[in-house]
């Protein structure tokens, strides 16, 4: 699949500039599940830095970043499976986020959702879990944007719900032609926000999350409820906010 569009030149006529933030979600767990292992802030802290070592190296040029921003970045090992913007294999890191809080939490929703629909006998939580929404500051002269002409001309192969062939040829493409960030329409998000992939570390204008908020997810027959204390926001996707994905279509919810 190719575009006379997607060549080297005629993506760096399409450069456009972008000055703003974006979201990405982890488990809060993310650095508190080594407490329970060790009995003194030392003992963590040097049970983190072990755990640091067996890991893929972050590139040079990212390891200015809080681990946050670099962790998607680590590329030493192989890559399992394929993303809309990254091949399975050993290939470079893609910093996935969205524009707005309330895309991330949709994008996660969502994922939370094909978990369960690709193991039909696992039980629903009993427990909401509880996530770090953070937020990274981008600026950059070389985004390109998918939701705009001409690029948006492609949007049937930028928006399928499940096959990644064409935006993973558009990646290797742009990153040819030294783009820092695509911008695409979220599919998984109902009021349809924005995305960003960010293929380079530069892009980014401060070296660590410039803002953050904590949400409980909770997974049940219904769909899933997201909440955030403070500031105090609330969204709900029902069963049927993500069926026009026939993974999500076909989920045992009834479990």
């Amino acid at each position: 699949m190719s575009s006379p569009t997607w060549t080297r030149v005629a993506l760096s006529s399409e450069f456009r500039p972008f000055v703003g933030s974006c979201w990405r979600l982890v488990e809060a767990q993310h650095r508190v599940s080594t407490l329970k292992l060790t009995d003194t802030l030392a003992e963590q802290a040097l049970l983190e830095d072990l755990i640091e070592e067996s890991k893929p190296r972050v590139p040079a040029e990212c390891r200015h970043l809080d681990f946050l921003l670099a962790t998607p970045f680590r590329y030493g090992a192989l890559y399992p499976n394929g993303s809309r913007f990254r091949r399975a294999g050993r290939t470079a890191g893609v910093y996935y986020a969205a524009e707005r809080v309330t895309t991330a939490i949709a994008e996660m929703a969502f994922y939370r959702l094909l978990f369960f629909s690709e193991s039909p006998a696992t039980a629903w939580p009993s427990n909401a879990a509880e996530y770090t929404a953070f937020s990274a500051a981008v600026e950059t002269t070389s985004l390109l944007d998918l939701t705009q002409d001409p690029l948006s001309k492609d949007a049937a192969i930028w928006t399928d719900l499940i096959a990644y062939d064409g935006c993973q040829e558009f990646a290797e493409a742009a990153r040819n032609a030294n783009a820092d960030v695509i911008r695409y329409q979220s599919v998984r998000d109902p009021a349809k926000g924005s995305n960003l992939a960010i293929l380079l570390c530069r892009a980014f204008a401060m070296p660590a999350p410039v803002d953050r908020q904590t949400w409980r997810m909770r997974l049940s027959a219904s769909g899933v409820r997201a909440l955030c204390e403070f500031p105090q926001q609330a969204l709900e996707f029902g069963r049927d906010a993500f069926v026009a994905d026939p993974r999500i279509a076909g989920l045992n919810w009834d479990r």
